[in-house]
């Protein structure tokens, strides 16, 4: 590939030049399909993780938990770094060290250091998400919603295709090493592509007389909303496998299965789809009407429970309109208060602490309860989603007044 000619100065400096702007954001996405094909991998390879370290698969999925901290813990501090060093020098490091873990986590045998080294992938993942967010708010501000949908839809394209390249890698007599080591390489040139580009700047911080004050009283209700938001899509996707096999009595494991992908086929195809939508509709609307699409198809699960039909219309109901809400926040938040780097290092906080506690409500409740549980807690969830969602949309309207009157 030929990169457009750039010098080393600011995407601002150059008035936001177009060449510029496709080739940065032609490298965000594809660093969102290596997060995607990354995240997607390690359930699929658990049991060669297991094998190669001696472990059981109750121990060895504790590596789950160890990239959700160390996601958390490179959300915090990736943001104060964006905020202070070039973004693409970041993102450039961020993928070689990504390259550089992921080759070798197959070659680990020792239990304690493969958890050592999904704390530390982990938080490169975390840093990668916030800073590709980040500076996607930057290249384009008021006009990011459309790219934003795109971005997360990547993510999508690489969580389909990971399973993917491990199917077709095992079918052809490979271990669970080559897949890690294609997924490591991958990530190199996409590194190189954006690590040779020029890095946007936050103009508010960057021009004298522009206030940096932050509104904590919003960013902690978008973490919130986040935290939510991406408990209900990480309990859903996580648990609709067990609900559907206890729900219904000797229904095939392998539909159970078939219908967890179709979830995340619906979300993938729900994000192309908001792509387009994102140029003519406002986000408060995108985000109550996703609200109440997903409480609706949850609805139609719960009101037929037993009816095979109502969870697969539900589950691609739900799939399919909590695509757009994370993007959608994220863009919404962008134009209510200026989005820094460690602004959006909360978000992704109180994002990844909902992927990582409440599915894990969930598993304590389902047992003693039943399976009815796992709808009923999302429906809960989303009901309390849309009254924070109403709260922010006040507060931040009426923040809005204030700031003009003052002006």
């Amino acid at each position: 590939m030929t990169l457009p000619p750039v010098n080393q100065k600011t995407v601002s400096d150059l008035n936001l030049s177009p060449a510029v702007r496709r080739a940065a954001t032609a490298g965000y996405y594809g660093s969102f399909i290596i997060f995607g094909l990354l995240t997607a991998a390690l359930g699929p390879t658990l049991p060669g993780l297991a094998q190669n370290t001696g472990s059981e698969l109750a121990q060895i999925s504790f590596v789950f938990t160890a990239q959700a901290l160390g996601y958390l813990m490179g959300s915090v501090y990736g943001g104060h770094l964006f905020d202070r060093l070039p973004g693409h020098r970041l993102l450039f490091t961020v993928l070689i060290c990504m390259a550089g873990l992921a080759f070798f986590v197959p070659l680990i045998s020792l239990f304690w250091l493969l958890v050592l080294v999904f704390i530390i992938l982990g938080a490169m993942q975390g840093s990668l998400e916030v800073g590709n967010n980040t500076l996607l708010v930057w290249l384009y501000r008021d006009r990011v919603s459309p790219y934003m949908n795109a971005l997360h839809f990547f993510f999508g394209v690489g969580a389909v295709l990971s399973p993917l390249i491990i199917a077709r890698t095992t079918s052809s007599g490979g271990d669970i090493r080559w897949v890690y080591w294609v997924l490591s390489l991958a990530a190199i040139p996409v590194a190189v592509w954006l690590g040779r580009l020029p890095s946007p700047v936050n103009l508010h911080a960057s021009q004298p007389g522009q206030s940096s004050q932050v509104n904590n009283l919003l960013v902690t209700l978008v973490a919130i909303l986040l935290f939510l938001y991406v408990g209900a899509e990480a309990s859903y996707g996580g648990w609709i496998y067990t609900y559907t096999i206890n729900q219904f009595e000797g229904h095939p494991a392998a539909s159970a299965a078939l219908l967890t992908s179709a979830f995340w086929g619906a979300l993938t195809a729900g994000r192309l789809v908001s792509i387009p939508l994102a140029t003519r509709t406002k986000p408060s609307t995108v985000l109550v009407v996703d609200l109440l699409g997903c409480l609706a198809s949850l609805g139609i699960i719960m009101v037929w429970s037993e009816s095979l039909f109502a969870i697969w219309a539900g589950t691609l109901g739900l799939g399919f309109f909590m695509a757009s809400f994370f993007p959608t926040t994220v863009t919404l938040a962008g134009q209510k208060m200026q989005i820094t780097g460690q602004v959006s290092g909360w978000f992704f906080v109180g994002a990844g602490a909902g992927g990582m506690i409440l599915p894990w409500l969930i598993g304590q409740l389902f047992e003693a309860i039943g399976p009815g549980i796992t709808i009923s807690f999302i429906m809960i969830d989303l009901l309390i989603t849309l009254g924070v969602l109403a709260v922010f949309l006040s507060l931040s309207s009426q923040s809005a007044i204030s700031q003009a009157e003052a002006s």
